[in-house]
């Protein structure tokens, strides 16, 4: 019988019960803790006015997208810490830790006083939890990526480790289901008082369902069968980077996959929810359900994705999508404005604003640890412009020039408040927000999307253009990942990249984008981060990473 008709025959079949098992089980964990994740950035406004109440909006929200991004920043290390020991004593052990860890960090968010009950103990402790849950993060999915490739057919690994893909975008849509259901229940008004803390809370359900499915599995065969050959290895770490012949291949596998695959994973799903509701001003709960129903749309092509590597191989799909995602970006978030508010995207047409300041005077306004107070007459109207997504100019003025603004053909002046007391920095701030405010809504910016004149349609069209990209460049990487690296080392080699690629590139691009909108005065500047990722992943993947797809993972 030809290779051919065993590889037909191996992707045709019915999968096993204990297959199924298998991939279940496993998915089941990243449902769990991409739901966390999903939920945290969901709820990241409200989290901010409870959490990081003591600094001014602006940066509090900042500051509440980095405590998001500290559980990302610390992935790696988990990387580390649990790929040893998944490589050492096993799969199976080290990602039944690993969502225990995660699943308890997140119970505690829900029960957790905020800024008002406790002072600045509860963003500290908030971010301690954050790291928690990103060391936990940082082990469980190479252990469940792993521990399903060792399980699947040599010719079916794309599709049953697309599974895993799927069920990630499941926990955000399970996160969206979860806040829209309790919102509905309780009222707007409570859910931003306590009713945010339920869906933290009722995760321990799932948390226990996830380790009762996980006590019942073996051990992946192919480790086992590693170990009964005594082929481990003894130091995992020093063997996986210290080694240059697998270093490379660490280095290529972050900036030459999942660089790129974790940008376009993040601006598809996070950072499109974000430019709906602080960019664009579309109501929370109608963004909530509109990014909803594009995953419904989008999910099942991880699984065609990652079915189709198994038959053309894993890199051009995943260059594919990093290359059309570079192109698409700007066009599709132009049109969101198009579609989502009709009246910000002719307003800025018709009423455009200029910051004509000392540019000596301008501050870059990224803030994480709520420490700058950005006082000077630039920062003061750049600060409310950003807040209102006006998009601006900016105007060199002399050395030592008041700065000020011009919207449409009314001009208005700021004040240098860095030497002003408290109470009347305080004062002028409301009395030059409020001249400013009228002057936009004048000029036809709007306070909020007006619902009537939002295309729905067209915005889940475009929100599942985005998923699907997704599912373009993380449909196949789990298989890819698995596939360059020997059994030994195979947890702790393709955890760190993988992380290193989602954890500080993926997850470090909402706080960044906006911080980049709030410095240039374009609402779209924050996608160059997102293409210019996406296109060093295309030039380096394209030229140095070898396909994968035929490789023997069982040495």
């Amino acid at each position: 019988m030809s290779t051919t008709t065993l590889q037909a025959g191996a992707q045709s079949r019915a999968m096993t019960r204990d297959e199924r098992r298998v991939i279940f089980a496993s998915s089941l964990g990243t449902v769990f803790e991409w739901y966390d994740f999903y939920l945290y950035g969901s709820l990241a406004a409200i989290i901010a006015g409870h959490f990081f109440s003591g600094v001014n909006p602006t940066a509090g929200f900042i500051f509440a997208l980095l405590a998001f991004a500290a559980g990302f920043a610390v992935r790696p290390f988990g990387a580390l810490v649990f790929g040893r020991l998944g490589d050492l004593v096993g799969r199976k052990y080290t990602f039944l830790i690993t969502i225990l860890i995660m699943g308890l960090s997140t119970f505690i968010v829900g029960l957790l006083p905020g800024y008002a009950s406790i002072g600045i103990a509860a963003p500290v402790l908030l971010i301690l939890l954050r790291l928690l849950q990103g060391l936990a993060l940082g082990g469980e999915y190479g252990g469940a990526a792993t521990y399903v490739a060792e399980h699947a057919p040599r010719n079916r690994r794309g599709y049953f480790t697309s599974w895993i893909q799927t069920t990630a975008t499941l926990g955000l849509f399970l996160s969206l289901l979860v806040i829209m259901g309790v919102r509905l229940s309780i009222g707007d008004k409570s859910f931003a008082d306590w009713g945010w803390r339920i869906p933290f809370l009722v995760s321990s359900i799932l948390l226990a369902i996830s380790v009762w499915i996980r006590l019942q599995l073996n051990e992946s065969p192919t480790f086992l069968r590693m170990k009964e050959e005594g082929k481990g290895s003894k130091a995992p770490i020093a063997e996986s980077f210290g080694q240059w012949k697998n270093c490379k291949v660490v280095i290529l596998a972050l900036l030459g996959l999942t660089a790129g695959q974790a940008v376009v994973w993040y601006t598809g799903q996070f950072y499109a929810l974000f430019f709906l509701t602080q960019t664009l001003k579309v109501d929370a709960g109608t963004a909530n359900i509109m990014i909803a129903v594009a995953l419904l749309i989008g999910t099942p092509f991880f699984v065609v994705f990652g079915g189709l590597s198994d038959r053309i191989g894993r890199k051009p799909i995943i260059m594919a999508g990093c290359l059309i995602a570079a192109l698409a970006y700007f066009p599709v978030f132009k049109s969101l404005t198009h579609y989502a508010n009709p009246a910000l995207e002719q307003a800025q047409a018709s009423a455009p604003v200029t910051v004509i300041a000392d540019p000596a005077t301008c501050s870059f306004q990224f803030n994480p640890v709520g420490t700058s107070s950005f006082k000077s007459s630039c920062d003061i109207v750049k600060s409310f412009l950003a807040r209102n997504s006006v998009n601006y100019q900016n105007q060199a003025a002399p050395a030592g020039t008041v700065a000020s603004v011009k919207i449409g053909d009314a001009q208005f002046s700021s004040f240098e408040g860095s030497s002003l007391p408290a109470a009347d920095f305080k004062a002028k701030s409301a009395e030059l927000d409020k001249a400013l405010t009228a002057a936009i809504r004048t000029h036809g910016y709007p306070a909020k999307a007006d619902p009537a004149q939002t295309n729905n349609v067209m915005v889940v069209v475009l929100l599942a253009i985005l998923v699907i990209l997704v599912t373009m460049v993380y449909g196949p990487i789990a298989a890819m990942l698995v596939e360059m690296f020997p059994t030994r080392i195979r947890y702790t080699s393709m955890s760190l990249p993988y992380h290193i690629g989602n954890g500080w590139f993926g997850g470090f691009l909402p706080p960044a984008a906006f911080a980049i909108v709030a410095a240039t005065g374009n609402i779209y500047d924050g996608l160059w981060y997102p293409i210019i990722v996406a296109v060093v992943t295309l030039v380096i993947g394209t030229l140095f990473i070898r396909e994968t797809k035929d490789v023997d993972i069982n040495t």
